[in-house]
């Protein structure tokens, strides 16, 4: 844990107590702050109380005594409208922060050579498998990695800080809006497309919170920036033009003139102005597919940053064991593969499973996000059936027809036994059941996590005893 001393002896009050809240409640009040934690949810202050934390609800308190508001990340900020919590605060002075703020300012108040480096990962797609990828590298070659943020461990759970420690941070763009002190020595951003934009106010604010990664930099930094997508490269055009810091452009679709390129699947390091061969990512069994090898491409990039050499960083690659549902293998039964896809939260993530594979028995659904499934409509040849659940059945059905066959199936348990009958019966060589929702989770779940440790508990309960065993 990293106790946070900065309200130490005052009140703070902490509103949303998932795991973020949780860990900053803890963490303001081993660094001796008297905290006020609450939130609306009767059943999430039921397993508050069973952590350890004493509730006190500060719709009731006098605002006038709070030095800080600290804000979990769902909570809405700005937009579509503040919370009501949020506006309390605005009205009585009080300063709303988030938990990376919290880590930031405590970096900060730290003496320049005492402080860890922090590497923060961005984007809307890819950036979690990123942060493992790098975390991972680092932990091969012997540095002290520290991983967590967006992904995994709460930033205020992470081990304390240390001058020889790297903090690899995962950063959604809800941690993002609630920084200013933030600074990363290397800053990565791998792509931007519509999402979450209800809660940015539109494509353009969204945006901005992206950027925020970049804004405390220095020249002695490093910005590594995805030169796949046209917003992307415009950002890395104007951050080398303006500076302050090294920009280092990442592509799995272009070699780079100067940059890191893994075009056709080698990865190749051009940043001296010669391209310099580094490895063949075929051999990296976890990163399949061109959006994994952007992925690698951007994490050596972010590790040569921080002084490694190319056969070590191409090592950890080769030897990163993936990442829990993403693209995750999580059994097989009569020759039928499950794949466990549930971090596609959008219809961008979804398409790097769906271009994956074939004879796709395709599980989606839950809460849709703005751009629907339209965007997958070339790889829907793939896919032999979709199992639809949860909020976006109808839509998705309509969006469907005349296109694929569909079957609404309400709950992910009925959509997995429907496609296991099918696909077992469907006398097709290697059928691949795929939960790719290309939806949010939170109509029937509590994070892609939860949805993703479902499929895989349906999935195991299926199995054969012997075969669960070996699972």
């Amino acid at each position: 844990m990293i106790p946070i001393t900065e309200y130490a002896g005052r009140d703070v009050a902490v509103f949303g107590l998932g795991r973020t809240g949780l860990s900053a409640a803890k963490a303001l009040k081993a660094g001796g702050a008297r905290v006020h934690a609450w939130d609306d949810n009767e059943d999430t202050r039921r397993q508050a109380e069973a952590a350890g934390l004493t509730l006190s609800d500060i719709n009731k308190r006098d605002w006038q005594t709070f030095a800080a508001l600290v804000l979990s990340p769902g909570i809405p900020y700005k937009f579509p409208q503040p919370h009501r919590i949020v506006r309390m605060a605005e009205m009585t002075g009080v300063p709303v922060v988030g938990d990376m703020e919290l880590f930031a300012r405590a970096v900060q108040s730290l003496p320049e050579r005492g402080r860890p480096k922090i590497v923060g990962i961005t984007g809307t797609n890819g950036k979690s498998t990123t942060t493992a990828v790098i975390g991972h590298i680092l932990k091969q070659a012997g540095r002290d990695a520290r991983i967590g943020g967006n992904i995994g461990t709460g930033v205020l759970d992470l081990a304390a800080l240390h001058a020889n420690a790297i903090y690899v941070l995962e950063l959604s763009s809800y941690q993002l809006d609630l920084v200013k002190s933030l600074h990363c020595n290397v800053a990565v951003l791998l792509n931007i497309s519509p999402d979450h934009l209800e809660r940015h106010g539109g494509m353009e604010g969204y945006q901005s919170a992206k950027m925020r990664i970049f804004q405390n930099q220095t020249e002695r930094d490093t910005a590594v920036v995805g030169f796949d997508d046209v917003i992307t490269q415009s950002i890395a055009i104007g951050l080398a033009a303006r500076g302050p810091a090294r920009v280092v452009q990442a592509s799995s679709s272009y070699a780079l003139g100067r940059g890191v390129s893994a075009v056709d699947g080698r990865l190749y390091d051009s940043n001296s102005g010669n391209a310099a061969f580094v490895g063949n990512l075929a051999e990296c069994a976890a990163l399949p597919g061109r959006h994994n090898h952007q992925n690698a491409a951007a994490a050596y990039a972010a590790c040569r940053a921080l002084g490694l050499d190319p056969q070590t960083i191409m090592e950890g690659l080769r030897t990163f064991p993936g990442l829990a549902h993403r693209m995750e293998r999580v059994g097989e039964i009569e020759g039928v593969r499950f794949i466990n896809d549930s971090k596609a939260t959008n219809a961008q993530a979804a398409e790097q499973a769906l271009k994956s594979y074939n004879n796709i028995y395709w599980i989606a659904g839950g809460v849709p996000k703005s751009d629907g499934i339209g965007p997958l409509t070339p790889h829907f040849p793939r896919i032999n059936k979709a199992y639809l659940i949860g909020e976006a059945e109808e839509a998705f059905t309509a969006a469907l027809k005349g296109k694929v066959p569909t079957q609404g199936c309400g709950t992910l348990e009925n959509a997995v036994k429907a496609a296991f009958r099918d696909a077992k019966n469907s006398g097709i060589d290697n059928p691949v059941i795929l939960l790719s929702p290309a939806c949010a989770s939170f109509d029937q779940f509590r994070d892609f996590e939860h949805r993703g440790d479902a499929f895989r508990s349906i999935v195991e309960a299926m199995m054969p005893t012997e075969l669960r065993e070996l699972a």
